[in-house]
């Protein structure tokens, strides 16, 4: 249906492109100013005065089924499209004694040392997902001990949650071979080795440095 429940200028808009009449055109056909035609396109928030609003029903009401749908299909193209979310990853920085357990991944012929991590959906717990994905990337069990901040990353630009998490059990095995080349113990005091500084999230060096 193309029945509007509130005219805006956006709308009224929308309504001349759908008649393909210009502004003189257009303020002719609904018996309104050449000016009040022009100050809707350039103030689309605006809300016509309700006798206005009346016409422009009418106008749209009499007018062809072509018009119409015209009318339609203009409108949902101009509507708001609902933001885009990015991408939110949970991040396990999983410390046992003097190491920190690290995967290797392969991206093309990319091969980066990273941290456990797992996809949060919308809704859900940041937390369970950076114990959950470690055990099942690494066969490694944790517990989170601390969140030590959020950001967006400056690579990916996902945005990432990262927790300090203690080692509880487990034999750190390749658990995900179609995601991970390896998984390894790193010695936390070699962790440039593997990890360029620069890209670590400097609250993750801090609570590594405090446990060597």
């Amino acid at each position: 249906m193309a029945d509007v429940q509130q005219w805006t200028g956006e709308k009224a808009a929308r309504l001349q492109d759908a008649f393909e009449m210009t502004q003189e055109e257009f303020a002719g056909k609904l018996g309104v100013s050449v000016r009040s035609v022009a100050s809707w396109r350039a103030n689309p928030s605006m809300v016509p005065q309700p006798e206005t609003q009346r016409i422009l029903d009418t106008t749209l009401g009499l007018a062809g089924d072509a018009v119409r749908r015209r009318f339609i299909h203009l409108a949902r193209a101009a509507a708001p499209q609902p933001a885009a979310q990015a991408l939110r990853v949970a991040i396990a920085v999983v410390r046992r004694g003097g190491d920190v357990l690290l995967v290797c991944r392969q991206d093309g012929d990319d091969i980066t040392w990273q941290f456990p991590a797992g996809i949060v959906k919308p809704g859900g717990n940041a937390p369970k997902v950076a114990v959950r994905e470690t055990l099942d990337e690494t066969g490694v069990h944790c517990m989170v001990r601390e969140h030590l901040g959020e950001r967006l990353h400056p690579v990916t630009r996902a945005f990432c949650d990262y927790f300090i998490c203690d080692y509880v059990h487990g034999e750190a095995v390749n658990g995900d071979a179609s995601e991970n080349v390896a998984v390894a113990w790193a010695p936390i005091a070699e962790l440039s080795r593997f990890i360029p500084t620069d890209r670590i999230y400097p609250p993750i060096l801090t609570a590594l440095e405090a446990t060597v």
